[in-house]
């Protein structure tokens, strides 16, 4: 078959016709008052091949901050231990079922984030000190504790120092701190109380547990043919373990703040720009020895996933810089990114380049030849493609096939209520390319995607059950109110038991449905 073909010009990983879900973790069933690791995600992993999917994208994996947000986290290269199933503890006797009687009690359709944190961390921390009374009580489970340590000790120690810090500070960012502990390399010449000593074993097992729960799920999905797509933000937050540890790779002022930060311009969506507010890269002095920090980052990534969505994929051309002290991101200037010498370096690590360029917004020329040249796939979104311009580059007949389209995004309304909000015009528009009648949008816009030339399309959960607004996952620009929506147990009996024919069918017809085994790292 023509389009099954493998060709020369894009990585191996999609070179077939496929479809992906996007569901994060933290949506999935589970019993302790988030998405985990557990018998939750192994099902929806059963479930994926039941209905026809070859591959699970996700967020962010890493410890979420202020806004819960899995794009501004504490590390890259960390997992969230919200994330961690609490039955193997239960069962290894190092927890109990009255000490995680509060998780369970927790709400089962949405993430309530302040009571998790509430009830998590006292909890945590008494497994803790029980595991450290005999670490090898999980050994068969997640391997070798020690060993674990010894083999992340690149990110592992900065993080857990600087986590331990953080609480031991209440919770204040870490510019805030005594100047003696300011940095990864004064504060690891420090010596450090008892309860400091504490903090940090608590952050290594939270880990150590988080990483062997999520190779066992990784295992499983290689065992049934899936991969799992990652993403990767750009930048690293402020008020992070990966600035404070290496602040010379930012552009930091001698007050340890940022000098200048991220964003992007005005555009249709922002009249006034965006300001992320993230530090902006030093890129010469990344330069200097071969990119290895953000080598390593992506390394880290592929440990998790077996492909990466890198985000924000046009700074790497040139990235809108915003004086820190500037309120209003319509004050920034375009400034020139790291381009092709970066690429060169990623290529020389990871031949076969398994990573997708989220390339999405207003592009220059530049951009699109940087892509091209590098030979990322790029992404579409369906949503985008109706407001009546047939050379729309996100109309299906305008689709390149080595694209990753997506109905919508983690950021978009979920696509009723896209259909819903949108105006008469883009509603027409919507209904006159697609011959509907617009009354079921959601499963209009999965037929269309399904049937485009796009060699990968990405659906998401809420679309599957034809959810409304309420079930948007995130809304940018609100800091607060995000992040919370979960697929309840309900709700994935439906799936499972009724849609999941009708997916694979619509897989079957489409030429998606052949499960595609995952490219090794």
């Amino acid at each position: 078959m023509k389009d099954n073909a493998k060709t020369s010009d894009s990585p191996a990983w999609i070179q077939h016709r496929s479809t992906g879900l996007l569901l994060h973790v933290s949506s999935l069933p589970g019993s302790f008052g988030i998405g985990n690791l557990g018998p939750g995600a192994h099902d929806f992993l059963e479930f994926l091949v039941e209905a026809g999917f070859s591959a699970w994208q996700t967020c962010p994996l890493g410890p979420t901050g202020f806004g819960d947000s899995p794009y501004q986290t504490f590390s890259s290269d960390a997992g969230n231990p919200y994330f961690i199933d609490w039955e193997p503890l239960l069962e290894a006797q190092i927890v109990s079922e009255p000490e995680i009687t509060s998780l369970r009690s927790l709400p089962t359709n949405v993430v309530d984030y302040d009571s998790l944190r509430h009830h998590f961390l006292p909890i945590s921390k008494q497994v803790s000190k029980k595991f450290h009374e005999q670490p090898t009580v999980l050994a068969s489970l997640y391997g070798d504790f020690s060993e674990f340590v010894t083999i992340h000790e690149r990110w592992l120690r900065p993080y857990c120092l600087f986590k331990a810090l953080k609480e031991s500070h209440d919770g204040q960012p870490w510019w805030a701190w005594p100047i003696q502990e300011r940095s990864f390399d004064a504060a690891n010449e420090q010596r450090f109380d008892e309860s400091l000593r504490e903090t940090i074993q608590h952050e290594q097992f939270l880990q150590y547990v988080f990483f062997g729960q999520w190779d066992a799920l990784r295992r499983k999905a290689h065992d049934l043919g899936l991969r799992i797509i990652g993403d990767l933000p750009i930048y690293a937050a402020p008020d992070g373990a990966e600035v404070w540890a290496r602040p010379e790779l930012f552009q930091l002022g001698e007050d340890s703040l940022p000098s200048r930060v991220s964003g992007v311009p005005p555009d249709y969506f922002a009249p006034e720009g965006q300001r992320w507010g993230n530090p902006l890269y030093d890129w010469p002095m990344h330069q200097q020895d071969g990119f290895s920090w953000w080598l390593e980052r992506l390394e880290a990534q592929l440990q998790l996933f077996d492909v990466v969505r890198i985000d924000h994929f046009r700074a790497f051309h040139d990235y809108w810089s915003i004086p820190a002290t500037a309120n209003d991101a319509r004050l920034g200037e375009w400034e020139k990114g790291p381009g092709l010498a970066f690429f060169e370096a990623v290529r020389a690590k990871f031949p076969a380049m398994p990573f997708l360029a989220e390339d999405l917004g207003l592009l220059n020329a530049g951009v699109h030849q940087l892509r091209d040249t590098v030979g990322l796939p790029g992404m579409a979104v369906l949503q985008f493609a109706f407001d009546g311009d047939s050379d729309n580059l996100y109309l299906p007949h305008n689709l390149n096939a080595d694209t990753v389209l997506y109905v919508g995004t983690h950021d978009n309304d979920v696509a009723k209520g896209w259909y819903e909000s949108a105006s008469e015009e883009v509603r027409d528009n919507f209904r006159r390319y697609l011959n509907t009648s617009g009354e079921d949008a959601p499963w209009d816009f999965l037929r269309a995607a399904y049937r485009s030339v796009a060699k990968l399309t990405v659906v998401t959960a809420q679309d599957l059950l034809s959810l409304g607004s309420e079930a948007r996952f995130n809304v940018p620009g609100t800091p607060t109110g995000n992040w919370r929506w979960r697929i309840t147990p309900e709700q994935f009996g439906i799936l499972r038991d009724e849609t999941a024919p009708y997916l694979r069918e619509q897989a079957q017809i489409t030429g998606r449905s052949a499960v595609v085994n995952p490219m090794p790292n």
